[in-house]
């Protein structure tokens, strides 16, 4: 019985990130990762940059 709970709940957080990252790229985001104060972005991730 515990198997089914622990498999439901890995299927609803993984549902959801899934829905997530759909969200956003769906409203045009370049990067995900990106904080929304990146004012220096311009529409493009700089993040990994070094």
């Amino acid at each position: 019985m515990e198997n089914v709970i622990i498999l439901a709940i890995l299927i609803i957080i993984i549902g959801l990130a899934v829905f997530y990252i759909y969200k956003e790229k769906k409203s045009g985001k370049k990067c995900i990762g990106c904080p929304n104060s990146c004012k220096s972005c311009e529409g493009a991730c700089h993040c990994n940059d070094k």
